[in-house]
């Protein structure tokens, strides 16, 4: 297709291992063509031999950088050359810098500036200013794991990253997975993801107070570069909504519209609020403190899922309630 973008894929073979080289590749085949296949590496040295096995199999260009200091990664500087190098050769639209070191941040960066589409890919041990610094990361042991689900769901086996069947639960598999990404911390907490999913269709939302579901992704993703529902488990990003019990979404022909609940959908919340406040009497209940109980009750309770910024403007959406100033300095909640 000629409207297709065109993709640099420049790997840095002393911090990405050969076993993600089909998963590289599908992910930047999926943005578009790509035209530039070079991986950066001594290699004279012995680190470089799992490489050089599926070099030709994937029509790799190798480029040598020689080791001119023990212990230092050879591969930096020829990659950010070579990187600039293309830049102003102006052929194609974005760069895939494949690697888990921190250095090639400002290049992400500057390839950014220049109004390129930059997408990192490395494991989820990167620091966070890579991530960052890209237009989306992709962690490639999360993707290998989504991988590996596929394969024990088609075969009802379990393998491992080389295709060996291994003899681990899909159970205990399944809890080692979690217990790993609890302490990764380059991956956005799911917590983030949640408030800023609400606060998207706050601020983006149409008359009807819902947004698509496709700009509610684009949305979501410029704010959280490593943002890739695989990170959670998730295969697709409609399955991963539902995850969220305060979004409702509605098939509306081929589009999917994404809202948050309406404020009496939730009867039940409303229902005990009002016996909280009638439990008080004719004296009623102190603003600050009705919030309060609340939040003991209901630990997740948060205004904005129900459209309201302050806690006072939600109660007094409830009907059955009424808010007066008894003193300047204290408002109290009655039941009508």
């Amino acid at each position: 297709m000629a409207d297709e973008k065109k993709f640099a894929i420049l790997i840095d073979a002393d911090n990405i291992a050969p076993k993600y080289i089909t998963s590289i590749l599908n992910e930047i085949s999926n943005k578009g063509i790509i035209t530039y296949k070079r991986i950066y590496c001594d290699w004279t040295g012995n680190g470089a031999s799992s490489w050089k096995r599926v070099l030709l199999k994937n029509s790799l260009s190798p480029v040598q950088q020689y080791s001119y200091t023990y212990g230092k990664n050879s591969t930096d500087s020829a990659m950010i050359i070579d990187a600039m190098d293309i830049l102003y050769g102006g052929d194609v639209d974005g760069f895939a810098l494949c690697s888990s070191d921190s250095d090639f941040t400002r290049l992400a960066v500057r390839l950014r500036e220049a109004g390129k589409i930059v997408i990192g890919l490395g494991e989820s041990k990167t620091p966070k200013p890579f991530c960052e610094a890209c237009n989306e990361f992709k962690f490639l042991d999360r993707i290998m794991d989504d991988e590996e689900d596929d394969k024990e769901k088609s075969t009802g086996k379990k393998y491992d990253k080389g295709g060996e069947n291994k003899t681990e639960s899909h159970t205990d598999a399944k809890s080692r997975k979690n217990d790993d990404r609890d302490n990764e911390s380059s991956i956005t907490p799911i917590e983030k993801i949640a408030a800023s999913l609400k606060d998207i269709i706050l601020e983006n939302s149409n008359e009807t107070n819902v947004i698509d579901m496709g700009e509610l992704g684009s949305r979501l993703q410029k704010r959280y570069p490593d943002f890739d529902t695989r990170n959670y488990g998730y295969s697709k990003f409609s399955i991963f909504l539902k995850k969220f019990d305060f979004i409702s979404m509605e098939h509306i022909g081929t589009s999917i519209n994404v809202s948050l609940n309406e404020p009496g959908s939730n009867s039940t919340l409303e229902s005990r609020i009002v016996e909280m406040v009638r439990a008080n009497g004719a004296k009623g209940i102190n603003l600050g403190t009705l919030s309060s109980d609340i939040k003991n009750e209901f630990p997740d309770f948060n205004p904005k899922e129900y459209g309201y910024s302050k806690f006072e403007l939600y109660i007094r959406s409830i009907d059955a309630l009424d808010i007066r100033n008894t003193t300047p300095l204290n408002k109290r909640v009655f039941v009508k």
